[in-house]
């Protein structure tokens, strides 16, 4: 599980499934993490994350705002009671967003000064890639099809005092007819755009990082297959 909290992403692991330790800055114990948070510059493993070592990291990454952290890796036996308990923590939000595609580049928006895909929040009895085409041709007032999912993503945020949860699907979608395109600016968006490749690459340096993380996943869902 990923979830990015204030754009920094937390990792939840299993201890199977680390993977080389070397390409962390700094890899701690539990014991560690209670000396000196402090030390949370770059990437960071931890070993053996307990649940109390979880809700510390949790109200770390709220309220601490660790500037050289880059992004924390939590190792745990009891990854699924890990992932309850992480759930416990919030209100859960079911959104859902898609990667347009048309000519060989993508529908990029731009809202509150940052570039970003079309998505939005699910309604009713929807489901998610339902709720996906419609966020995205309400955003952009363009026509979609949906063709397949790329991913999930997780982030939070605070809204009335309350801390939100926000689990977005993300589907691979072809424009169908984008001859009335237009932002929804009642949403905030203030313009909506075909990138190419090099365009997006540009635009993904003043974006969110779970977006950089679709678009790459997006990548490699596209990507020719070798024989």
């Amino acid at each position: 599980m990923r979830i990015y909290i204030k754009d920094k992403p937390l990792r939840l692991k299993r201890p199977e499934n680390i993977g080389d330790q070397s390409r962390y800055d700094l890899v701690l114990d539990t014991d560690d993490v209670l000396i000196n948070e402090k030390k949370f510059k770059g990437n960071v493993l931890i070993l053996n994350a307990t649940h109390g070592i979880i809700k510390t990291i949790l109200f770390i990454l709220h309220h601490k705002k660790p500037k050289a952290l880059e992004s924390i890796t939590l190792v745990t036996n009891e990854y699924d009671d890990a992932v309850k308990l992480i759930k416990s923590k919030f209100r859960i939000i079911r959104a859902a967003g898609g990667v347009v595609v048309k000519n060989e580049k993508i529908l990029m928006i731009y809202r509150f000064d940052k570039w970003d895909l079309p998505k939005g929040k699910i309604e009713g009895k929807e489901s998610s890639s339902q709720g996906a085409k419609r966020e995205v041709e309400e955003e952009c007032n363009v026509e979609v099809a949906v063709t397949e999912k790329i991913c999930n993503t997780w982030h939070t945020y605070v809204k009335g005092g309350k801390d939100i949860l926000k689990k977005t699907s993300w589907y691979l979608m072809d424009c169908m007819d984008d001859k009335e395109m237009k932002p929804q600016v009642s949403e905030g968006i203030e313009d909506v755009k075909w990138m190419n490749k090099k365009e997006v690459d540009i635009a993904l340096y003043n974006s969110y990082k779970s977006i950089q993380h679709v678009y790459n996943k997006f990548q490699k869902l596209t990507a020719p297959q070798s024989s």
